[in-house]
């Protein structure tokens, strides 16, 4: 199971500079423009999933025994994102949180066994689940709002290819 998680990470970081790549093509006036959606602009959407990620990673690794490799890993503060129009700079902080996420999820995922995923942690509820539960979670939330970037900029006439399931990450 460990190895299925961990492919759906490498994809997922795949999606996200492809997808980073594409936006930073647009003005931050463009990326920025309110799409009527509930997270408005295209580059709250992208933060929106960074910061997600980063606060699934902080419920993962503090779920972890403290002798674990996992558990001294440097991640990525999601509280740290800027919120709502961004400049240009803050864009470029959006986009290192994202990469920084990405990483820390494959070496997280790196360090854990298949028996690993089944150490329960607190959910969101107070519900106690499997991390196997927290990082399909984590894969079905960055992938559906990958999806909804992917639809914007189909509305926009904008190529992109966020959809497609490709190997070539591997």
């Amino acid at each position: 199971m460990k190895q299925i998680f961990l492919t759906h990470a490498k994809y997922l970081q795949d999606k996200d500079k492809k997808i980073v790549a594409l936006l930073d093509t647009l003005s931050n006036e463009y990326r920025e423009k309110d799409r009527g959606g509930y997270y408005k602009s295209l580059s709250e959407l992208f933060r929106h999933i960074a910061g997600a990620q980063g606060i699934f990673l902080g419920v993962l690794q503090s779920s972890l025994p403290a002798d674990y490799k996992a558990k001294s890993l440097s991640l990525p503060d999601a509280k740290t994102l800027p919120e709502g129009v961004l400049t240009e700079t803050q864009w470029k902080e959006i986009k290192t949180f994202s990469e920084k996420a990405g990483q820390a999820l494959v070496d997280i995922l790196n360090s854990l066994s298949d028996g690993d995923l089944k150490i329960q942690t607190k959910w969101f509820t107070g519900d106690m689940v499997p991390l196997s539960f927290v990082l399909s979670q984590l894969l079905v939330h960055t992938v559906h709002h990958q999806g909804a970037i992917s639809q914007i900029l189909d509305e926009m006439k904008i190529d992109n290819d966020f959809t497609a399931i490709s190997a070539r990450f591997l």
